[in-house]
Parts: structure tokens; C-alpha cells; sequence
């Protein structure tokens, strides 16, 4: 029978089933949906809450190095990396690991935090710069071969100049002078790309006997075309 044909008193008893029959489904929708809104914002203030603590460990751990207080340095790095471990900054903490470490000639323990972060990191590019670091340190090992072998093609973009200096120092180790006069010339003509210096690459080719390709100005090219017939 339509509704519109029912008595006040057959509706209210068609009302009071419907809500008997799907009360419960409403209320635990309503319950769920409230759940997740408080779960989310819970999640939110926690997750910031994270940050706030980790940045400022991070802002303590920098002043210490700057006071050159490296053992304190190192125990908030590794406060860092140990309850802080998805964030950007237990990444910082292993880079600043890695250099005093180098600083202090510990060559092989400086190893274990750039390959946590090669590996690991989910920034690309901070993961490429751990590859360049931890190939220098490689070379300064004495193991040129696996330096060059971590730095294969192709190269990711932006890192060509770095690169080919760091395979070029690797070769010069191993006292291959054409290949390493070869990598710094490639490495001097990705310079400019990278956004590196390009000074550094010209004395090393000059140590090495080679006069690197001068780099014509627009300037230059202006005026030897104009000069042209």
C-alpha cells in the first residue's frame, strides 16, 4: 500500500519499524565517520608533533657542530636516526655522520651511513649525492675499480659533471691518465649544467698536461661571426 494512503497511526508504526530495522546500520555509519574524522586529525597532530621534535633536534645537533662539539653532534644524530628514522632529517644526521667520520680518517666507518642512505633514502637526489661521496671515499681507499663501478651510465640528470670529475679522480688513481684527462674534459663540459665550478676541472687537466677546450662567450661567437665574410 502507498504511504501517502496510510493513517497517522499506520505511519507511525511504518516509521517506528524502518528505524528499529536500520537504526543500528545508521548509528554504526555515523560512529565509523566520526572515528575516522578524530583518527585523522589524532594522525595530523601526532605526525606534526613528530616533526617539530625531530626539527628541533636537528637545529640542537647543528649548533654542536658549529661549537665544535662533535661528541654531542654525534649523540643527537644518533637520537635521530634511531627515533626518527622515515624523516629527511635522520638522512641529514648520517651525511653529518659520515663526514666526521671522514674528518677524523675513519674512512671505512664513514662507509655504513652513505650506503644506509644510497639505499634507502626516499630523496633521489640526496641518495645520488651519498653514491658521489661514498665513491670519493672508494678512491681514497685505494679501491679505484669499485668507485667506477658505482658510477655506471646512464647518468641521472643534473649529476653528469660530478660524475665524471669523481670517475676522473678514480682513474687518476689508478694511474690511467688518458682516462682520467677524458673524464675531467667531459666532466668540464657538463660544468656548466651541473651548476659546479668549473675551475678546479681546468687545473686538473692542466696537472695532467692538457689544455682544456677554451669556452667561447657569447660575446665571442658574436664577434667571430660578424668577423666572418
Amino acid at each position: 500500500m502507498a504511504e501517502e494512503y496510510l493513517t497517522d497511526d499506520e505511519q507511525l508504526e511504518a516509521v517506528k519499524h524502518w528505524f528499529k530495522e536500520y537504526a543500528p546500520w545508521l548509528i554504526g555509519g555515523v560512529l565509523a565517520g566520526l572515528a575516522g574524522f578524530f583518527g585523522y586529525s589524532y594522525y595530523q597532530t601526532y605526525t606534526n608533533g613528530r616533526d617539530l621534535k625531530a626539527a628541533a633536534q636537528f637545529s640542537a645537533m647543528t649548533t654542536a657542530l658549529q661549537t665544535n662539539d662533535r661528541t654531542k653532534s654525534r649523540t643527537i644524530a644518533g637520537e635521530l636516526i634511531k627515533e626518527y628514522a622515515d624523516s629527511p632529517y635522520a638522512d641529514q644526521a648520517q651525511l653529518m655522520l659520515a663526514r666526521l667520520d671522514v674528518d677524523d680518517g675513519q674512512l671505512d666507518k664513514a662507509a655504513a651511513p652513505l650506503t644506509q642512505i644510497m639505499n634507502n633514502s626516499k630523496d633521489t637526489e640526496l641518495r645520488q649525492i651519498a653514491r658521489l661521496r661514498l665513491a670519493r671515499i672508494l678512491t681514497d681507499q685505494g679501491k679505484a675499480d669499485q668507485a667506477i663501478t658505482m658510477l655506471p651510465e646512464p647518468i641521472p640528470p643534473g649529476f653528469a659533471a660530478r660524475y665524471y670529475e669523481v670517475r676522473g679522480d678514480a682513474y687518476l688513481a689508478k694511474k690511467d691518465t688518458a682516462h682520467a684527462v677524458a673524464e675531467y674534459q667531459k666532466a668540464l663540459g657538463a660544468a656548466d649544467a651541473s651548476g659546479i665550478n668549473s675551475s678546479l676541472l681546468e687545473l686538473k687537466l692542466q696537472d695532467l698536461g692538457a689544455v682544456p677546450a677554451p669556452v667561447l662567450s657569447n660575446v665571442s661567437v658574436n664577434t667571430l661571426n660578424k668577423a666572418k665574410p
